[in-house]
């Protein structure tokens, strides 16, 4: 019921529709904004704020130093507690596990938790291929299902719809896969969650499997954690049969002494709340009580591959919070959609180079660069993530990965060219003259730079594209050194 992400442009041809769209860009500014005051407010509460972000920091790298250790700790407490532990290299090995447990079950439908792993792999796309039917609970969730559209938000996925789009969305949609709507469905948001609440409830009760994610692995005990604000989640956890988990391999913690720093970091910075409403843990099987078969996967699918990263495997401390989505100035301005991923803004682009490595393809080499480096994304992120670090670093990882290629020839012989003519300061010299000469003919009177520098503002050939846009400091009409040898001269 829901488009993909495959085949999106670059983010540049992306984000230059996305900024025509005016009700986008207000939709997001009203949104954004008010996270923001909710998430300031909160923080300001909390005198160790900074303290909590280091420890968080130190947490998850100290993990990710021994994460085999943690995992296989954790694969031997859930086991111990009843639960069936999959390993997955992959999203095709992912889904086929799931699609597995599902059909063994003769399951046509799965209600699912909202999970961002699952969204990351295709896996409700992989089972629709199988006849089953994957049904989202969060109301998120289910607006983007519902509009035939695509996540567009971490926390918030349909963070670009506003309330009378998506009254029109239930009023369409809702009786073509459930129950429907009321005829009286207006835009007010109480009517508009009682209307999704009737809708889910049918799915609820009639589902033998659900598939969700987790927030956190704690491999001392076996326990996943999903923390959430409607309540949907612990439906999904407690009515079917079946539950099957699949748990990115970076969301262990080693101890629920470890866990506490988490459940203090993550509802301030994503929802601006306190303490989440509903927070929900889970150990294998209990014999009466929920599901009575549990099933874990625990998910590689590009991770190994940016633990390998010395700069990037920061990224991994990412808990999902989406406080970089909500201060970022490129965000706020072309929405989640451009970056081509269920993984958008800041975190977004560095994680899916990442994770699925640079050289691969156009749209993926192209969010390095869809970003001001301004450092919003770094203050606000709650674990420390320095994005505008391994965003530098991933665009010389892009520039690595191309170099010999046509697109990079002709930078190629630019520095080429230059290392010639610094090689020796008779070329030097000479190439100094010829060049104050050009630029006098290039230079527009009274244009200058934002040093009162003349400015070019009529380059030729390629470098017109630069002039356009930008101010091209004039070479000086004299070089320092022939300045000096004349002064010197008149002393």
């Amino acid at each position: 019921m829901t488009g993909t992400f495959v085949g999106m442009p670059a983010f540049p041809t992306a984000a230059k529709a996305a900024l025509a769209d005016d009700q986008l860009r207000r939709n997001l500014a009203l949104a954004t904004g008010t996270i923001r005051s909710k998430r300031a407010a909160v923080v300001g509460e909390v005198d160790n704020w900074e303290e909590l972000r280091l420890a968080g920091a130190a947490i998850k790298d100290r993990t990710l130093r021994h994460l085999d250790e943690h995992l296989l700790r954790l694969e031997e407490s859930l086991g111990a507690r009843g639960a069936v532990v999959h390993w997955a290299r992959d999203a095709e090995e992912a889904c086929a596990i799931v699609a597995e447990v599902a059909t063994a079950h003769r399951a046509t439908d799965v209600v699912k938790v909202k999970s961002m792993a699952t969204q990351e792999i295709g896996l409700n796309e992989a089972l629709a291929e199988h006849g089953i039917n994957a049904w989202e609970t969060d109301l998120a969730e289910l607006i983007v299902q519902l509009g035939h559209d695509l996540p567009s938000h971490i926390l918030v996925p349909a963070i670009h719809r506003n309330r009378t789009e998506i009254r029109d969305i239930f009023a369409r949609e809702m009786g073509l896969v459930g129950r429907p709507a009321p005829a009286d469905l207006t835009d007010e948001p109480a009517r508009l969650a009682e209307a999704a609440r009737l809708h889910l409830r049918e799915k609820f009760l009639a589902a033998k499997v659900a598939v969700s994610g987790a927030n956190f692995a704690v491999a001392e005990s076996g326990t996943l954690v999903v923390v959430e604000s409607e309540g949907n989640g612990r439906m999904c956890l407690t009515l079917p049969e079946v539950l099957i988990s699949v748990v990115g391999i970076e969301k262990v913690v080693p101890t629920w002494s470890d866990l506490d720093v988490f459940l203090r970091l993550l509802p301030r910075s994503s929802t601006g709340e306190r303490m989440n409403p509903y927070t929900s843990t889970w150990s294998g099987v209990t014999t009466g009580d929920g599901p009575q078969e549990v099933h874990v996967v625990l998910l590689d699918n590009g991770r190994t591959r940016a633990l390998a990263d010395e700069v990037g495997r920061q990224a991994l401390r990412c808990i999902r919070c989406s406080a970089c989505l909500n201060v970022c100035p490129v965000y706020e301005r072309t929405g989640g959609h451009a970056y081509g991923s269920v993984y958008p803004g800041p975190i977004g682009a560095i994680l899916n180079p990442l994770l699925k490595g640079v050289g691969v393809d156009e749209q993926t080499d192209s969010l390095p660069y869809a970003s001001t480096l301004c450092g919003a994304c770094f203050d606000a992120c709650p674990v420390r993530i320095d994005i505008p670090s391994v965003l530098v670093d991933l665009r010389a990882q892009v520039v690595d990965a191309h170099r010999g290629s046509s697109g990079h020839r002709a930078e190629a012989a630019a520095m080429k060219g230059a290392a010639w003519a610094l090689g020796r300061g008779s070329r030097l010299r000479r190439l100094e003259r010829v060049a104050g000469a050009g630029a006098r003919l290039l230079t527009r009177r009274g244009r200058t730079t934002t040093q009162g520098r003349p400015a070019i503002t009529r380059a030729p050939g390629p470098g017109r594209a630069w002039t356009d846009a930008r101010d091209l400091p004039a070479p000086a009409p004299e070089s320092f050194r022939r300045w000096w040898r004349r002064g010197q001269g008149a002393g």
